[in-house]
């Protein structure tokens, strides 16, 4: 029972679906035979989903015997927070305006069948409130309020809800869901299904297509049904047990909210929401590094009243960065005072706060990858040649010069670097992180930990090889199994 579309009576769904059983709510609940089975998908189409309903507790057991509800638990309880959905609904906003513009009434209905509309010039804002709620049907109104349309109301339906002129688009809408992935035979091997989330688009991503391969080969190996999934398979993350970012994370951006919503639905993911928060902050890492008494440079939080005092008592040159910047962006060396007030109230329209650093010229940086308190890789990233990063970017923030990745033993790096990354990654969590340090002497300095580190075919893994997306996958997997068996026990 691979797929299994649950209705309150049979009537309720009189369509056939190859390769899914239509089951009343009752007998699911109920009768033993559909207790069992794993990764089975169940496609909740009943007619109430208000707390202790028949719906509700549908999702709800689908959660507990380890099925994969659509929709879940988490989105009907999201559905019904009136403010959430209008907080959410302002990601759409600029959707909202562009697909009902031609609308000339002053209310607009809009039925979202499995994340589709009937009418293609709705199709975008369709699929992105399915994405923001996954349910399979969906009634969303809109209300205009002068010139601008407002999401008034967002709610699942039932059914019987959809006119009868919706019917055959509703059947072919369902049926090309339940066929979107690869119809090749599942690995007998498969234990688990992971999904990997890589952008097409993205010019700078975190692993090259090389790695990306390499995760899947690797990732089948364990036991992993492994699947590339993108930027608009936000709603199907129920159909999986694990998820692995591979995109630069931001807090205010879409790996974010997968992020969090594969952890509310039980998923285990890396990167997991709080590190995506914690990592992508400098001023956050700044203070965090410091109560924990892990050696930074010389660091100051700046903001609008300390600016002059601060420019007063900074030696220079120095590196003032905006608190989400990464590779190499929002950062910048000043050589004076003059020069730290231009760039810092340049970077204040961004942020209220900012840091300084004082600058440490090394002709190299170590980058350590620790997961789960463990140390996986350690490399040296050099400096773009006759420059003071290890990325060199034109006037236009394109990217004109990479330094060279060594990646380095763990018995040739020093332990001291070893030992201060890890004590690092404790301020953090237990997820996958990159640490980047600077080493003069005995001594080293942390100078930032990465949610999102590089594993680049060729660079980290030049001496560790598929053993780097082995151990890396190996704890994703533990912690899938460990999960699975709590969930059993329960």
């Amino acid at each position: 029972m691979p797929t299994l579309v649950v209705v309150d009576k049979l009537d309720d769904w009189p369509a056939e679906l190859p390769g899914a059983e239509v089951v009343s709510s009752q007998r699911y609940l109920t009768d033993p035979a559909y207790s069992g089975g794993r990764g089975v998908k169940v496609f909740n189409l009943c007619r109430r989903y208000s707390y202790q309903s028949l719906g509700y507790y549908v999702s709800l057991l689908a959660q507990a015997r380890g099925h994969r509800p659509l929709p879940s638990v988490a989105t009907l309880q999201d559905l019904r927070n009136r403010s959430l959905v209008k907080l959410i609904s302002s990601d759409v906003e600029d959707e909202i305006q562009r697909s009902l513009k031609s609308i000339t009434g002053e209310e607009y209905t809009l039925s979202v069948y499995f994340g589709r509309n009937l009418a293609q010039r709705h199709s975008r804002l369709a699929k992105r409130l399915f994405n923001l709620f996954p349910a399979p049907l969906l009634r969303a109104v809109f209300v205009r309020r002068g010139t601008t349309w407002e999401l008034r109301s967002l709610r699942p339906i039932a059914t019987s809800d959809v006119p009868e002129g919706h019917w055959e688009f509703l059947v072919q809408a369902a049926r090309d869901h339940f066929s979107r992935r690869p119809s090749v035979a599942r690995s007998t091997t498969a234990r688990w299904d992971l999904a990997i989330l890589v952008n097409p688009e993205e010019q700078e991503p975190p692993s090259n297509e090389r790695a990306i391969r390499r995760f899947v080969r690797v990732g089948e190996k364990l036991g992993f049904e492994v699947e590339i999934i993108g930027p608009e398979d936000y709603g199907r993350l129920a159909e999986f047990d694990a998820l692995l970012i591979r995109e630069t994370t931001s807090v205010e951006h879409h790996t974010y909210r997968f992020s969090r919503r594969a952890a509310a639905l039980g998923l285990v993911v890396i990167d997991d929401p709080e590190s995506i928060v914690c990592c992508t902050n400098k001023v956050f890492l700044a203070e965090a590094l410091q109560r924990a008494k892990v050696p930074i440079p010389v660091t100051k939080v700046v903001a609008r009243d300390n600016l002059e005092e601060v420019a007063r008592t900074m030696d220079y040159p120095c590196i003032l960065k905006q608190p989400d910047s990464y590779f190499s962006q929002g950062v910048s060396r000043v050589d004076d005072a003059a020069s730290f007030l231009s760039t810092a109230r340049e970077f204040l329209g961004n942020s209220e706060l900012l840091i300084v650093q004082e600058f440490l010229p090394t002709d190299f940086d170590w980058r350590v990858g620790v997961m789960d308190g463990i140390v996986l890789f350690s490399a040296r990233y050099r400096m773009a040649r006759g420059h003071w990063q290890i990325i060199q970017r034109d006037d236009a923030g394109k990217v004109s010069r990479y330094g060279k990745v060594e990646a380095v033993s763990l018995e040739d790096t020093p332990s001291f670097v070893l030992e201060q990354a890890v004590a690092a990654t404790r301020v953090i969590g237990n997820g996958l992180y990159g640490v980047d340090l600077k080493q003069r002497g005995d001594q080293c300095w942390v100078i930032e930990v990465n949610d999102n580190p590089n594993i680049d075919a060729d660079c980290e893994d030049q001496i560790l090889g598929d053993e780097l997306y082995r151990r890396i996958l190996g704890v994703m997997l533990e912690r899938v199994e460990q999960s699975k068996a709590i969930g059993n026990v329960v």
